[in-house]
C-alpha cells in the first residue's frame, strides 16, 4: 500500500454530535480549526446521512443503557449479538478499553459500528485517560477498515464519549477527543523519548494526574 492509499484512508468525516449546548460548545472550542469535522446539536438518530456510529461501550458489549440503548433500539437488538460474537471471538468475552471493532450493522444507509469501550463496567471515568485511548482506537480502527474494505467508511458519528454514566465533563471529554484526532491527523516522522514524553504530557491521565501520583492512591 503506498502512502497515498494510506493517506486517503484517514480522510473521512466525523460528525460530533451532543444533545446539549455544553457539550457542543465544547466541541466547537477544541475541535477549531481541525479537518472534516462538523458539529450537530442533536440525536444521532436524526442525523441524514453516516456510514459508521461510534458505540461509547463497556467491554462486554451490553448495550441496553445510555447512547448504547439508544444505538440497539435504531438497528435493532440483533446488532448487540453481533457486537458480543465479536468480543467472544477476538477478544475472549471482554473487549479492553483502548480497542475498537468495526461491525457491520445490516442497516442499508448506515452500515457499520464501532464498538469502542470506554469502560470495562458502567462506571465514572473522570481522572483517566479513557476518553483519549477510546478516541484513539476508534479512529485507528476506521483508517485499518478503509486500508483493506471494499466498501469505506466515509462519515462517522460520535458522541461525547465518557460524558454519559462516565461522568467526564464535557470540555474535558472534548479536550481529550480532539487531542487524539490531532494526533491521528498529524502524526509524527519519527519516535524518541522526547516525543514519548510530549505525548504523555499532552494527555495527562485526564488532566488531573499528570505525572504525580495521586496522594488517596499512595501506600
Amino acid at each position: 500500500m503506498t502512502s497515498e492509499q494510506r493517506d486517503l484512508a484517514k480522510e473521512f468525516r466525523l460528525i460530533l454530535v451532543g444533545p446539549n449546548s455544553g457539550l457542543c460548545t465544547a466541541f466547537q472550542k477544541h475541535f477549531d480549526g481541525l479537518p472534516h469535522v462538523e458539529i450537530v446539536k442533536g440525536r444521532f438518530e436524526e442525523l441524514p446521512e453516516f456510514d459508521c456510529m461510534v458505540s461509547a461501550a463497556n467491554s462486554f458489549g451490553l448495550m441496553d443503557g445510555g447512547v448504547d440503548l439508544a444505538i440497539s433500539r435504531f438497528f435493532g437488538w440483533q446488532l448487540m449479538d453481533r457486537v458480543q460474537a465479536r468480543i467472544l471471538e477476538e477478544f475472549l468475552g471482554e473487549q479492553s478499553v483502548g480497542t475498537s471493532v468495526i461491525v457491520e450493522t445490516g442497516h442499508e444507509k448506515h452500515p457499520f459500528l464501532a464498538h469502542t469501550p470506554t469502560m470495562r463496567v458502567p462506571l465514572e471515568i473522570t481522572h483517566t485517560d479513557n476518553v483519549y485511548r477510546a478516541m484513539w482506537a476508534m479512529l485507528l480502527a476506521v483508517r485499518r477498515h478503509n486500508q483493506i474494505s471494499d466498501k469505506p467508511i466515509k462519515t462517522v458519528a460520535c458522541p461525547g464519549l465518557g460524558t454519559g454514566v462516565g461522568k467526564v465533563p464535557y470540555p474535558e471529554a472534548a479536550r481529550q477527543m480532539a487531542l487524539a484526532y490531532r494526533n491521528f491527523h498529524f502524526p509524527p516522522r519519527s519516535i524518541d523519548w522526547p516525543f514519548a514524553s510530549l505525548r504523555q504530557e499532552q494527555v495527562r491521565f485526564g488532566g488531573d494526574y499528570g505525572f504525580k501520583i495521586p496522594p488517596e492512591t499512595k501506600l
